[in-house]
C-alpha cells in the first residue's frame, strides 16, 4: 500500500517563494528525464531547446477571481472577509466568511463604500455562507476593483501586482487558485515556440481551492478528491490527435491541464470536445492515456500533486528529484521554479 507519508519530504520555510521574480521566464528549470531519472539544472527560457516540431503544448486559460473581499457589517461596522468559492446563480455566490459569527442569515454587508452590497442568505451545514450580492456595475467589474487576489497560505506577503498571479494567456474566469506552471511563460516566449513549430492549444479547468487541501488519510487510496469543471474546445481535441497521428507528443502545462486531458480521455476513450466535472485522482500507478510531458512547479509535501507527478515520472525519480531541488535551493510552490519531466 502507497501511503501519504511516503510523499513527504524535508523543505526548509526560506525555500517557499513570497514573491514572484521580476522576469516570468527567468526562474529555475529542473529537466527530468522520467525514463532513467537523469536531470538537468536550466533556466525556464531554455524550455525551447527541449520543445521539437509538431509538438504540441496544452495550457489552461483559466483566470483566476480576485476572490477575498471585505466586507462592513451594516448597522455595527464590523469587518468580515469573504472568499468567493463558487457561483452558483449569476448574484449568489458560496462564501467562507471569517469571522462567522458576525456572518449569521440575513445580515447584510457593504463593500467598498457601496460599491456593491451583500446579504447572507443561508448558513450551510458545512459552515459555508450563501451570499447574494448586488452592484450598481456589472459585478466582475466591482469585483476587479474591491477584490484581493486569493493567494495560498504559504505564501504570507502581499503581492503588489495582481497581474502576476495570472498567466499571461488567462482568459476564462472561474479560478480560485492560479495554474502555476503557466506563470513561467511570457507572451514573447509563446512566440518563439510558435515560430519553431510547436503548436499551442487551450483547456479550461476552474481551480478549486481544494487543491490546497491536506491529505488527511494515510492510505492514499482512501483520499476523496474536491470536484473542478473543465472545458475542452474543438480546436484543442483536433490538435492532440494530429499531433498524435504525426508522432509528435502532448507536453501539458501543468496538472490542471493534465487532470483535464486524462479525465477525458478515459471517460470517452480520446480527448474529444466536452465539459464536466472532473474529481479524478491520479497516483502511481496509473496509466496515462494522453501526456508525454509535464510542465509544472514544485508542489507541497503529502500532496495530491506531488502524488500525480509521481504517477507519470516514478516515485523515486521525483522523490530524488525534489532532494535535489532542496539541495540546489531552488524556490518552491505558487511562485517558485519549474520542472519539466520528458
Amino acid at each position: 500500500m502507497m501511503k501519504t507519508s511516503d510523499y513527504y519530504y524535508d523543505l526548509p520555510k526560506e525555500l517557499i517563494a513570497q514573491t514572484p521574480l521580476e522576469r516570468r521566464d527567468s526562474s529555475r528549470l529542473f529537466v527530468l528525464d522520467r525514463k532513467t531519472g537523469e536531470f538537468e539544472h536550466k533556466h525556464f527560457y531554455d524550455i525551447e531547446s527541449y520543445l521539437n516540431e509538431g509538438d504540441c503544448l496544452i495550457l489552461n486559460d483559466s483566470r483566476v477571481l480576485p476572490a477575498r473581499i471585505y466586507g462592513v457589517k451594516k448597522g455595527t461596522g464590523a469587518r468580515v472577509e469573504f472568499l468567493l468559492l463558487t457561483q452558483k446563480t449569476q448574484n449568489v455566490w458560496e462564501c467562507l466568511a471569517g469571522p462567522g459569527k458576525r456572518a449569521k442569515e440575513d445580515t447584510e454587508f457593504d463593500f467598498g463604500d457601496g460599491i456593491m452590497t451583500g446579504r447572507v442568505l443561508e448558513v450551510l451545514e458545512n459552515g459555508n455562507r450563501l451570499v447574494e450580492f448586488h452592484s450598481e456595475e456589472n459585478f466582475f467589474a466591482a469585483l476587479d476593483r474591491l477584490g484581493e487576489m486569493p493567494l495560498p497560505p504559504y505564501i504570507t506577503e502581499k503581492l503588489s501586482d495582481k497581474e502576476r498571479y495570472q498567466t499571461v494567456y488567462s482568459r476564462e474566469l472561474g479560478s480560485a487558485a492560479a495554474p502555476t506552471a503557466g506563470l513561467h511563460f511570457t507572451n514573447e516566449l509563446l512566440e518563439k515556440l510558435r515560430a519553431k513549430g510547436v503548436k499551442i492549444g487551450y483547456v479550461t479547468l476552474h481551480v478549486g481551492l481544494g487543491t490546497f487541501r491536506p491529505v488527511k488519510v494515510d492510505d492514499v487510496t482512501k483520499h476523496k478528491m474536491h470536484s473542478e469543471h473543465y472545458e475542452v474546445p474543438q480546436e484543442t481535441a483536433e490538435l492532440i490527435k494530429e499531433t498524435k497521428a504525426n508522432g509528435g507528443r502532448v507536453i501539458s502545462v501543468g496538472t490542471t491541464s493534465c487532470r483535464t486531458l486524462e479525465s477525458v480521455a478515459k471517460e470517452h476513450g480520446e480527448v474529444i470536445a466536452c465539459d464536466g466535472w472532473t474529481d479524478i485522482f491520479i497516483y502511481p500507478p496509473y496509466e496515462f492515456r494522453v501526456l508525454d510531458g509535464l510542465i509544472t512547479n514544485f508542489h507541497l509535501p503529502e500532496s495530491t500533486l506531488i502524488m500525480l507527478v509521481s504517477a507519470f515520472a516514478g516515485y523515486d525519480n521525483v522523490m530524488n528529484a525534489y532532494k535535489e531541488a532542496v539541495r540546489e535551493k531552488y524556490r518552491f510552490f505558487s511562485f517558485g521554479d519549474a520542472m519539466l519531466i520528458k
